[in-house]
């Protein structure tokens, strides 16, 4: 491991406050420590990825350090990764790690080094860090269940409400705190020959069970699998947030909507054919395209509802890590210090490039003046950071669970019993989780 001290690895095994505060300590850090090497990176296509290669430059001139930096679409670059990990010889210094979809199976194989001795090191770690900047939801998400935070956090997709104003108004409907208050809100707005709806929601299978997690999340429950790696799907909590799907997408959405993913709900609620949405942060640049959306200036932010036990969104988002098998480590920690460090992390909210990890660039006044979002939807985003919690199970056969699942809840908006879908939904999966919890 290229210029990380001994000292620095025993430190690692500390705990988080004890880590920063020496991280913030006055240090010997020099930005050019490692001047002339090189390093790869790999990230997801998108517009966060054509960020870090406009101002690549900046960070070549800062260290002396080269980075190459390789933008591949989604699923490709999932596939990728994971290949090159297998192999044990990656291409890549810096990757980044989808969380919602790959941090099980990434975390298991210790395939990335356990950034926190990176942190600790006060010759590596520049003294203006801030580690405790990241969102506490995003910081959680980026450490494995052993301890060890193979990833620093990029970005968030945190789930929230978005609202027609108009619509709540013309039939006085406040803002709802909680799941009951805004299914009455969303009945009393209905007026089904005017096709305006007072909710609309992801109904297709697969895509569906991101909402259906919302509602989880707000139980005693909350997780999908227990402490044991079990399936536990099929329980009370559990049943009780299929029956909260089933009412708001048979009983309040528009008809069709079993084959609604998140684009349908999108462009209903752009046409204002529906009162509230929830779903993630990330969509909501087109409802404020005045040229795209009837709704324009009229959308409403806010936290999702609370439920009986809880209050948590749903979050997604990804990390960026450096591969164990890397032999540029201090390098490629310098590169990630960078590019998710403030300057960045406000450059990513300011170009509308995501929602950053960091909870100081959603309080940046040039940011926020600038941005084409009124001040209530960066509310709404620094009051989310502390709830969010993963919003799918963190196991390898991600896509088959949301397959079986998302079934189920689909087969509820057509009628089928929650409490019967729930548990042959659980008894299918069930096997197809104990098989990979036991070959991974």
């Amino acid at each position: 491991m290229q210029g990380i001290t001994r000292r620095g690895a025993l430190l690692g095994t500390l705990a988080a406050p004890a880590i920063i505060e020496r991280a913030n300590a006055q240090s010997a850090f020099d930005w050019r420590r490692f001047r002339g090497e090189r390093i790869e990176v790999s990230v997801q296509t998108s517009p966060r990825g054509t960020l870090l290669q406009q101002h690549n430059r900046e960070f070549e001139e800062l260290t002396g350090i080269r980075a190459g930096v390789e933008v591949v679409p989604e699923q490709q670059h999932r596939q990728k990764i994971i290949i090159e990990y297998a192999s044990g010889r990656p291409s890549f210094d810096v990757g980044e790690v989808s969380l919602h979809v790959n941090k099980r199976q990434v975390g298991r194989a210790r395939w990335n080094t356990d950034i926190r001795a990176l942190i600790a090191d006060r010759t590596l770690t520049a003294p203006d860090f801030d580690f405790d900047d990241f969102g506490a939801g995003m910081r959680s998400y980026a450490t494995q269940a052993d301890g060890r935070m193979d990833t620093l956090p990029a970005f968030a997709d945190y789930f929230i409400l978005y609202y027609n104003k108009e619509l709540l108004a013309a039939k006085n409907v406040e803002v709802p705190t909680t799941w009951d208050a805004m299914f009455e809100g969303a009945k009393r707005i209905e007026d089904r020959s005017r096709q305006v709806y007072g909710h609309v929601g992801r109904g297709v299978k697969n895509a569906n069970v991101v909402l259906w997690s919302s509602f989880l999340l707000g139980t005693g429950q909350r997780d999908m699998i227990n402490a044991e790696r079990q399936l536990i799907t099929d329980t009370d909590e559990a049943i009780w947030a299929t029956v909260q799907y089933q009412r708001f997408l048979r009983d309040a959405s528009p008809p069709g909507s079993i084959g609604f993913n998140w684009n349908e709900c999108q462009t209903t609620f752009m046409q204002g054919r529906a009162a509230m949405w929830v779903d993630g942060i990330g969509f909501a640049a087109p409802l404020e395209n005045a040229q795209r959306s009837r709704v324009a200036g009229k959308v409403g932010y806010a936290v999702v509802p609370r439920g009986p036990a809880n209050h948590h969104c749903a979050l997604f988002g990804a990390g960026y890590g450096i591969p164990e098998a890397s032999a540029k480590k201090g390098p490629a920690w310098f590169y990630l210090q960078w590019a998710l460090g403030k300057q960045m992390q406000t450059r990513m909210l300011s170009a509308g490039a995501g929602v950053p990890a960091r909870v100081s660039a959603l309080r940046d006044e040039a940011a926020i003046s600038g941005s084409p979002f009124p001040r209530e939807f960066f509310a709404t985003l620094l009051a989310s950071a502390p709830i969010a919690r993963a919003g799918l199970p963190e196991i390898l056969p991600v896509t088959e669970f949301r397959d079986t699942i998302g079934t189920a809840l689909t087969n509820t908006i057509g009628g089928a019993d929650p409490a019967a879908e729930m548990r042959a939904a659980t008894a299918a999966f069930r096997p197809i989780l104990e098989r990979s919890e036991r070959e991974s």
